[in-house]
């Protein structure tokens, strides 16, 4: 149909077809198990030292950029390796491995991985490491260096408590030191609890709550 323009054209901007938009992005590249592996990777490498063996462990973990050179490029994992000079978990650590990676290649959200790590208990019991945190596995700790990693290439977005939570849980935890004998060298009160959220020996009750005097985790909320 013929359109009759009376007016002077000053200016013309084109219209996009619906779904060009949703066409466009699905026509970037995602994380497959079909994925080809490039010849060089980015890598970065997590030591862990317990106080169960003499030897450390290295977690190490390789990224695909997808997507380079545009805006939407981004860092993917892609395979893990873990390695030591003790070879007493050999066996396990290999499989584990082989399992991550697997499910770094199959794509989409690969977050849930670092829950399920690092909700594994030794029933033998766990070890503080250094500064009172409390690990519950080494499984456990390999979850912690694959969360840092997912966090440090931006998959896992850090939670960030508010100025006022944090002046809070400061005050809270000079208020019990305070009122607490022998607790000059103790970075938290005497007695405090565990918290299953960081791991430190921080969960106090506070005001008729529990409240961890470091991630600010309550029982209440």
């Amino acid at each position: 149909m013929a359109i009759k323009i009376d007016k002077e054209i000053v200016s013309y901007a084109i219209k996009k077809a619906e779904g060009a938009e949703e066409e466009q992005t699905s026509g970037l590249e995602q994380m497959h198990e079909s994925l080809k592996r490039p010849e060089v990777l980015m890598g970065s490498t997590y030591k862990i030292k317990t106080p169960l063996s003499d030897h450390a462990l290295y977690v190490t973990i390789n990224d695909v950029i997808l997507n380079p050179d545009t805006e939407h490029a981004r860092r993917i994992p892609f395979e893990v390796f873990i390695n030591s000079k003790n070879m007493e978990h050999f066996q396990w650590v290999t499989a584990l491995t082989r399992v991550i990676s697997a499910v770094f290649r199959k794509g989409g959200d690969v977050a849930f991985l670092t829950e399920e790590l690092k909700q594994v208990f030794d029933p033998q019991g766990g070890y503080f490491k250094k500064g009172g945190r409390f690990m519950p596995s080494l499984v456990a700790e390999i979850g912690e260096a694959i969360e840092s990693h997912l966090k440090s290439i931006g998959i896992i977005q850090e939670e960030e408590l508010s100025d006022p939570h944090m002046a809070l849980i400061a005050e809270k935890r000079k208020a019990a030191l305070d009122g607490a004998a022998n607790a000059e060298n103790s970075a938290f009160p005497p007695g405090s609890q565990l918290c299953m959220k960081c791991n430190v020996q921080a969960m106090m009750l506070m005001d008729g709550c529990l409240t961890c005097l470091n991630c600010g985790e309550s029982k209440c909320s």
